[in-house]
């Protein structure tokens, strides 16, 4: 029986890996760990998949240290941090330390219990990368690292330390760099499903038309559905190279101005934007835009969910 560990359980990301997972109909083993519980059922689960859940804070080295020594995971998706560069903005300091620290303590923990073949996928973010140029798109792995932003300053330091732990340590940890993955049940704090969610309060209130506030709506970025990214995060964690990183991307670009368009047409009913000084970042990134040749090559993950379906699914869960 394969024994996942699943940090960041209750959040976005966790509940479609606990639905990847159930779908393969395969013996497995789901300990799940948040500071908070899941908002969902965990018993819609549990005909294929044995599932425990434990209130953990990951900042507890002792509390977490217990929690591996007694599940003895085969392997651990770390998806635990803030996620937010809005919210890095605002507490660069809480979001460095969190981000960093919880995933020195999963890995120290291991090291020190002597579970060093356990295999651990670090997430990391597109954010890394940094500001671009136009000819340097799309983004391949080996380009430099060139954090603009506090939460992409925190991934880079999470990714130093999984290449410290897999090359001196000998641990199996797996690097992603991850584009902007959206779907069904995302915090409506994040761009996408808060441009939803505006579109369809104007929809609600009757109207045929209506306007937003955004913020520069001119930035490119690299959207992937959700769905196909847990099913790479699986194919890294079962058989991705240790020490190596990966970007898990559409290899599309797609303005926010169009994303704006698309849902308004999808909900039906016309829509134009405002943009708030207020809503837009000191130093944003530009376009990014990865390449997934890499996992492509060696796995053979290919994104599959297309834009439209993904905003379509998306729309109907809010609506």
């Amino acid at each position: 029986m394969k024994k996942y560990l699943i940090t960041g359980f209750s959040g976005f990301v966790g509940r479609h890996f606990l639905n990847y997972l159930h779908s393969l109909n395969e013996e497995i083993e789901v300990c799940g760990v948040d500071i908070r519980p899941p908002a969902f059922e965990l018993s819609v689960y549990e005909d294929r998949l044995r599932i425990s859940f434990q209130v953990v804070n990951l900042l507890n080295y002792d509390e977490l240290k217990v929690v591996l020594a007694y599940f003895k995971p085969d392997y651990i998706l770390h998806l635990a941090s803030f996620s937010s560069v809005a919210y890095s903005w605002q507490h660069p300091e809480e979001c460095f330390v969190n981000n960093t620290n919880i995933f020195l303590n999963v890995t120290t923990a291991l090291k020190e219990i002597g579970l060093k073949n356990c295999r651990v996928l670090s997430v990391g973010s597109s954010e890394e990368y940094g500001n671009v140029t136009p000819e340097s798109l799309p983004l391949r792995e080996d380009r430099p690292l060139v954090p603009v932003s506090p939460y992409a300053v925190a991934r880079v330091s999470q990714e130093m330390l999984s290449k410290v732990f897999a090359d001196n340590f000998d641990m199996q940890i797996i690097l992603t760099r991850s584009f902007n993955h959206i779907g069904p049940w995302q915090d409506e704090r994040f761009v996408v499903p808060s441009f939803a969610r505006r579109v369809l309060n104007l929809k609600a209130a009757g109207a045929s038309a209506g306007e937003i506030e955004t913020g520069d709506t001119t930035i490119v970025r690299d959207f992937v559905d959700v769905r196909d990214v847990v099913r790479a995060y699986d194919m890294l964690l079962t058989r991705g190279r240790a020490g190596e990183v990966y970007n898990i991307c559409s290899g599309k670009g797609q303005p926010l101005s169009e994303i704006i368009a698309s849902i308004s047409d999808i909900v039906g009913i016309k829509v134009t934007n405002r943009v708030n000084p207020a809503f837009v970042r000191p130093d944003d990134n530009r376009a990014m835009i990865g390449s997934h040749d890499k996992i492509s090559g060696e796995l053979g993950w290919q994104p599959e969910i297309p834009l439209r379906k993904t905003l379509e699914d998306m729309i109907a869960e809010m609506s």
